[in-house]
């Protein structure tokens, strides 16, 4: 099966972090599920380790793409379709990088892996 990552479940994997949920661990674990992470969120950790709001214990360069390749992550682009999609989002949730990931889950039909409930509103199917 095919599932987007959330931001917030790519950074708890890495950190072993214990607020990943057992079953969301199971899923990134699973060597037959092929995994996604979006560029907004590689855009969303940079700008955070860029004023020093989150710190992975390695620099952002070295940790990425390291990370990604070793747990067969691929990174999936923004599209026009994506942008599309975006554009016709209610706002129920105003985060720009949260919406594009909306919309990324809804146009490639991706499962999201995240705790955030606010996206079962956008009809997505999500994964905790």
């Amino acid at each position: 099966m095919k599932y987007l990552l959330d931001t917030h479940s790519l950074i708890w994997f890495i950190e072993g972090n214990l607020q990943l949920s057992v079953h969301a661990r199971q899923v990134i674990d699973n060597e037959g599920n092929e995994l996604f992470i979006s560029i907004a969120s590689l855009w969303e950790m940079a700008i955070k380790f860029s004023i020093s709001k989150l710190d992975l214990g390695q620099p952002f360069e070295s940790l990425f793409p390291a990370q990604l390749e070793h747990n067969s992550i691929e990174i999936l682009g923004i599209t026009v379709e994506h942008l599309k999609a975006v554009c016709n989002l209610p706002f129920y949730h105003r985060d720009p990088f949260d919406r594009l990931i909306i919309a990324q889950a809804q146009v490639e039909q991706l499962p999201i892996i995240s705790l955030d409930k606010i996206f079962d509103s956008y009809g997505v199917k999500r994964e905790w």
